[in-house]
């Protein structure tokens, strides 16, 4: 347990991390450990939603003695925790989600975006922690992103803030899932990597990944990328390194801004650990501004994995009853 300020101690808090295909809910402690926790298939309407996780968040509360819960989740919410728009929760657009979990549950809620949510854990009890200035960047099937400015989640005016992905990273480059042309999650993505290699495959430049695909261009992805590189296969190292320097550029551009004493990666592509942040780094390097001039920016992995939105909705609830 922590104290508060008046010398109280603070117990367990429930964490409920709502993606579009799990719904994750855990007592987790006031040191980041993972007490207990339950999952299942997200799905039904919004009034089954709600039940769902109010039945998981009550149970783990009545047995862990936890008193206030944090929820992250997949959507734009604002600072009273309206769901406003989900791209792949079509039951949480213009939904009171705060305020429904509070009737359900009778506990004080807090909700905020799960990458917020995944990038405070790691600022709390993961690879940023004690960081008062950090980015936390997912890579996954899309890019995410958390922002934490002295200290506190930066959300913005409207609680919207942070959503990297969506910058117009190049205007003339590939449509983004969302729509628009050119963001940086178009080029910085898992989604990405498999487009890149496709293209590099049909030009028959990487031979290698397309004979792991069995000769089929339509079943090369970014995971076979991956494997090419690790088993030192040239045109996978290429196609690898051409990827990450679209992620470092798009790295550079934030650290210009905000200018983070840290950066950590998160999401399905951080399993290819330094062999994919060893030329995020150097390119990094290359491109910021005044790079040799300022003190160096660690590119790290992220610590907490799977568990980073469980940890960091609960490490967020503890701000309820602090």
């Amino acid at each position: 347990m922590i104290q508060t300020a008046t010398g109280a101690t603070i117990g367990p808090t429930i964490g409920v991390d709502l993606g579009g295909t799990n719904l994750r809910v855990a007592a987790v402690a006031s040191t980041g450990e993972v007490l207990d926790e339950e999952h299942e298939h997200t799905g039904g309407d919004f009034h089954e939603l709600i039940a769902a996780i109010a039945h998981h968040a009550s149970t783990l509360a009545a047995s862990s003695g936890a008193n206030a819960i944090g929820v992250g989740v997949a959507a734009l919410i604002d600072g009273d925790g309206m769901a406003h728009y989900a791209p792949n929760l079509p039951m949480l657009r213009q939904a009171p989600l705060r305020a429904a979990l509070v009737d359900a549950t009778g506990l004080p809620v807090i909700v905020d975006n799960d990458a917020n949510v995944a990038a405070w854990g790691e600022v709390c009890h993961g690879a940023a922690r004690g960081a008062r200035h950090a980015l936390v960047i997912t890579l996954g099937t899309g890019v995410g992103g958390g922002i934490v400015i002295d200290g506190r989640i930066f959300r913005g005016a409207h609680g919207f803030a942070a959503e990297v992905g969506h910058w117009q990273f190049d205007p003339h480059g590939l449509m983004c899932a969302c729509g628009e042309r050119g963001h940086w999650e178009a080029a910085a993505s898992g989604t990405a990597l498999g487009h890149l290699a496709r293209a590099r495959c049909a030009d028959g430049g990487a031979p290698n990944v397309l004979a792991r695909a069995g000769g089929d261009l339509d079943a090369v992805t970014g995971y076979l990328v991956g494997d090419s590189a690790k088993a030192g296969e040239v045109d996978g190292v290429a196609i690898l390194g051409d990827y990450a320097r679209q992620v470092a550029l798009g790295f550079v551009g934030l650290a210009n801004i905000l200018d983070p004493e840290i950066i950590v990666v998160s999401g399905g592509l951080a399993a290819l650990g330094d062999l994919l942040l060893d030329p995020i780094r150097i390119a990094f390097d290359h491109h910021l501004e005044g790079a040799s001039f300022r003190p160096n920016v660690p590119i790290v992995l992220a610590e907490l994995g799977a568990q980073a939105g469980v940890v960091g909705a609960a490490a967020l609830a503890r701000e309820l009853i602090a």
